[in-house]
């Protein structure tokens, strides 16, 4: 779909996908918690099927930390399915058949949403760290934005795992009037301390490694003649910062049954080398990740979530956050095993949201598979999702 093309169409193949880029309008800028003013916003996204004629079939489904906008289909880079092909897809709870799909990069993204990685139009250089710091109501502005360009006013549902719970919680607090039904899986309503925690060690890692140069590593490095090159960028230290987190969604049972303590070969190295399976698999990670992430990305959205509170905003009373939001429907999602976002977090989102006078509904999931367990094949999750959004959709008359 081209940018400025109208998403309502005749058609209605449940293959048809768009996308591309909103550029906020020349002369205008979004207004950031942080008190700065950002100009030349750029938000990429990727639609799945068609807006129907009263535009009342939108889905904005919001990614996690390390997503992105393809969330459905195949990735153009990768080739592989997009991270929420068990749920977006013909005959899956969320059916481009029946719904207008809209994904979009987060601002602060590294996939072409503006970010740190992005051209300040005023250097001809990567942002870096001049880039404003950013919180999870910014990312949501953005959003608004992107809708707003694309026609749609309200939306049949926010739908988002982890970050993009977050999101749609922030969604249904800063934009009710706009909401009709929100979906809130193994996420929370604010970040822990052991949430920081585990931040501040993946940040300390990133800026700990001398090729990260204070955020300037993608800055062109002058080497005196007419080809300069970018700089090298923090690989080491991002690829630490991805095995730091990767355990956190996973759990014990699951690296457990996954590796246990079996050795990559006969006998140990007597070395530092990766005798565990375990040890190869985080490396693993750690190396394919900085293929397609930025560093100075992972910064930013990660003190996004640390600075994510929805409640202080309301004077430390979560409920408060949702006293527009009544006539919304909620349904909020956990897993058993999950230790990042545990369903204690959920259960207390669905206590604020009954406080408010909110229809919630409520599913703790039986997993040993962790956090990422949002992510996988959970037939009680889809299962669950479909019920929701099915009920919903009879509730607003969607055929």
């Amino acid at each position: 779909m081209d940018a400025n093309a109208d998403p309502t169409r005749e058609e209605s193949s449940a293959d048809t996908v768009g996308g591309g880029v909103y550029r906020l309008p020349a002369g205008t800028s979004l207004s950031l918690d942080s008190g700065a003013r950002l100009e030349g916003l750029e938000i990429a996204y990727q639609t799945y099927g068609v807006l129907n004629a009263d535009r009342s079939n939108a889905v904005l489904v919001c990614h996690a930390l390390t997503g992105d906008q393809y969330a459905a289909g195949v990735h153009p880079a990768s080739g592989k399915p997009g991270w929420w092909s068990r749920l977006i897809g013909p005959c899956l709870p969320v059916d481009p058949a029946r719904h207008f799909i809209i994904a979009s990069n987060v601002l602060g993204g590294c996939t072409g949403s503006s970010g740190p990685s992005s051209i300040d139009l005023s250097t001809g250089q990567p942002w870096g760290l001049t880039f404003p710091v950013i919180t999870i109501a910014d990312m949501v502005r953005a959003q608004a934005l992107l809708l707003d360009h694309l026609g749609v006013g309200t939306l049949f549902c926010v739908i988002g795992g982890s970050m993009g719970g977050m999101q749609a919680l922030q969604w249904a607090a800063d934009y009710p009037e706009r909401l009709f039904s929100a979906v809130i899986v193994a996420s929370a309503a604010r970040h822990s301390a052991q949430n920081i925690a585990f931040n501040e060690v993946g940040r300390q890692a990133i800026m700990a490694d001398p090729d990260w140069r204070g955020g300037d590593y993608g800055a062109r490095a002058d080497r005196g003649d007419s080809q300069p090159d970018r700089r090298k960028g923090p690989e080491k230290g991002l690829a630490v910062a991805r095995m730091a987190a990767h355990i956190t969604y996973l759990s014990e049972a699951a690296l457990q049954r996954k590796f246990g303590r079996e050795l990559q070969r006969d006998g140990v190295s007597w070395g530092f080398d990766a005798d565990f399976q375990v040890e190869s698999y985080l490396r693993h990670q750690g190396s394919t990740f900085v293929d397609r992430f930025d560093a100075n990305s992972y910064l930013y959205i990660t003190r996004a979530l640390d600075y994510f509170d929805l409640a202080q905003a309301h004077g430390g009373v979560l409920a408060r956050a949702f006293t527009r939001a009544r006539e919304v429907r909620f349904c909020v999602l956990s897993f058993t095993s999950d230790w990042l976002y545990p369903t204690a977090e959920s259960r207390n989102i669905v206590r604020a949201l009954n406080a408010a006078g909110c229809r919630a509904g409520f599913v703790e999931i039986e997993s040993d598979k962790g956090h990422d367990a949002f992510l996988l094949d959970e037939p009680v999750m889809r299962e669950a999702l479909a019920g929701f959004i099915g009920a919903a959709a009879t509730a607003r008359g969607l055929k």
